[in-house]
């Protein structure tokens, strides 16, 4: 036995302790506790603060592994992927370039640009020389070097995309990977090599393609592919409004900030977003059928709140007077709300909303005659004891704003013509350059810490600690029902991150490395640091971003 060997304690998520040899590495880590994980492990937690596994441990300290069941876990998996599909098209296709675009079915929607335009049969020689480049489990090699030799290094290799992602940023460094001979930049952390990468597909979607992988709710086999054609068309939409305003990632929009230009830039944003509000009034009174129900769905932090309200004002513009019905006040009472699996109160479930009641109230209402609507008490967890009248007139029309609103069987009894239903939500689609793409759950996540604090209280270690729970609910609730929806609205302004981050950052800055949710905050904290601020006087007092950071003329 080594006398000089020194050893130190690691203290495993589940409590336990154990003795293990100074500077193991974290894979080494994982291989000798196998039972730590439900899943491949990618990564790991040290003290709160996320390494990658080739990461040396020589003190005492707590472990927690990251495997594929784990968000963190899956951006890693997915980020390595992306590189993968990178480096493939380089070695095939050395004069193309590969732009990784928005979430899509399950995947993500790749262009994959040259001279010509991406055939069926390129996509299946991408995926097998990817294939070769995974067997070969090829390392991750990272180095740290300047920003400024960042900056030279992208400017002489043409990836001016890259350069405009670094320009204004604050991070004295920045790091590269090396991926045989290949080196890229990308935010975040990737898995020790190709071979961690083995489950994923391409699809050719014209006039690019989409990059499969799998969810973390069964990381062992990609999920069932379900075409999402309304979603698509939703986001080219927004990509030919960034096209419009001149803004294609985030350097585009630190160049306007920086020259001053923003006030403008703001207004022909708003201006977008209200055409877009006018034009959906216009279908629903421009319909052969008349419409007596609008249902606004779209998950945490869409901003439906200042939708509907918007969309009100465009309706009467119209000539109708729009009469707004909550479904909270049809909620069941508190002893007859359903379960979840942790046996607490399942308020999201459709269970929980009395929906014979409210079917019949509806179909009362549309013929004519006068309801009384209840009014829930939340303290009590009951209905009071009385509600309030209501009738609606032939000038009237009701909207309804909840999570089940895109689900029939919230009105199945209502016929299908007299209902209007629209899906409305952030849908992020501006690259922070070509190869790092800005996911929307995380413009929305950002959205919620601010408006939690602004109007509820919340600390970010709160909204961040309750983030998985939301996002369970809206896969469970929302996004299945999506493409139900008669038009969808994208809520997301292109400028929206740089006033966030204003507020945001402080409220992430205090979140130190004693609560779980530390790497979450410093997560943000990086992504943030790409965006140049905007003060939050520029927004217009009706922006739906006003629901988040305050200031709204509706409230």
């Amino acid at each position: 036995m080594n006398n000089d060997m020194r050893w130190i304690n690691v203290k495993f998520a589940d409590n336990s302790e154990n003795r293990v040899k100074e500077g193991i590495t974290l894979e080494e880590l994982s291989l000798q506790f196998p039972d730590k994980s439900k899943s491949k492990i990618v990564a790991a937690k040290v003290n709160n603060d996320i390494r990658e596994l080739n990461y040396h441990l020589y003190e005492n300290c707590q472990v927690e592994f990251i495997d594929l069941t784990a968000d963190d876990g899956m951006r890693i998996y997915r980020r390595s992927l992306y590189f993968i599909l990178i480096k493939a098209v380089y070695d095939l296709f050395p004069d193309r370039k590969v732009i990784l675009s928005h979430s899509i079915s399950k995947g993500v929607y790749c262009r994959v640009e040259g001279q010509t335009e991406l055939l069926e049969s390129e996509v299946k020689m991408i995926a097998a020389r990817m294939r070769e480049i995974v067997d070969r489990r090829i390392p991750f090699v990272k180095r740290i070097i300047p920003t400024d030799d960042a900056k030279k290094m992208f400017i002489t290799n043409g990836k001016l995309d890259r350069f405009h992602a670094i320009e204004y940023r604050k991070k004295p460094y920045v790091s590269i990977y090396n991926c045989d001979g290949y080196e890229d930049y990308f935010y975040g952390y990737m898995t020790p090599d190709t071979g961690f990468v083995d489950i994923f597909d391409l699809k050719y979607y014209a006039p690019g393609l989409i990059l499969r992988f799998p969810d973390k709710s069964d990381p062992s086999c990609l999920p069932d592919f379900r075409e999402q054609k309304k979603l698509f068309n939703i986001f080219k939409e927004y990509k030919k409004w960034g096209h419009i305003l001149g803004v294609d990632n985030v350097g585009d929009l630190n160049d306007i900030i920086q020259a001053g230009q923003i006030s403008d830039f703001i207004r022909v944003s708003e201006a977008l977003h209200e055409k877009k509000i006018a034009q959906i009034a216009d279908m629903i009174t421009g319909s052969p059928d008349k419409k007596k129900i609008v249902l606004i769905s779209g998950p945490s932090s869409s901003g439906k709140t200042t939708f509907a309200h918007r969309l009100a004002i465009q309706l009467r513009v119209s000539g109708l007077r729009p009469v707004t019905i909550s479904l909270d006040d049809y909620f069941v009472n508190r002893e007859q709300t359903p379960l979840d699996e942790n046996g607490e109160f399942d308020f999201e479930a459709l269970e929980a909303i009395d929906v014979p009641l409210f079917n019949k109230h509806l179909s009362e209402l549309i013929c004519g005659n006068e309801v009384e609507i209840p009014i829930f008490n939340f303290p009590n967890g009951c209905r009071e004891k009385f509600g309030r009248k209501l009738r609606i007139e032939d000038d009237q029309i009701m909207i309804i704003e909840g999570i089940h609103g895109l689900n029939e069987k919230l009105t199945s009894t209502i016929p299908k013509e007299t209902k209007f239903k629209i899906y409305v939500s952030a849908l992020t689609a501006m690259n922070i350059d070509n190869h790092n793409k800005i996911p929307s759950t995380d413009s929305r996540l950002i959205r919620r810490i601010v408006r939690d604090f602004q109007f509820r209280g919340s600390s970010a270690v709160s909204t961040i600690k309750r983030w998985p729970s939301v996002r369970r609910g809206e896969e469970k609730n929302i996004f299945p029902y999506q493409e139900e929806a008669d038009i969808m609205f994208n809520s997301a302004t292109i400028y929206e991150l740089s006033v966030l981050k204003t507020l945001a950052e402080p409220l992430l800055s205090e979140v130190d490395n004693t609560h779980p949710e530390y790497a979450e905050a410093r997560r943000l904290i990086e992504f943030l640091g790409y965006f140049l601020p905007i003060e939050s006087k520029e927004i217009p007092l009706n922006s739906i971003i006003r629901e988040f950071i305050g200031g709204s003329c509706f409230y």
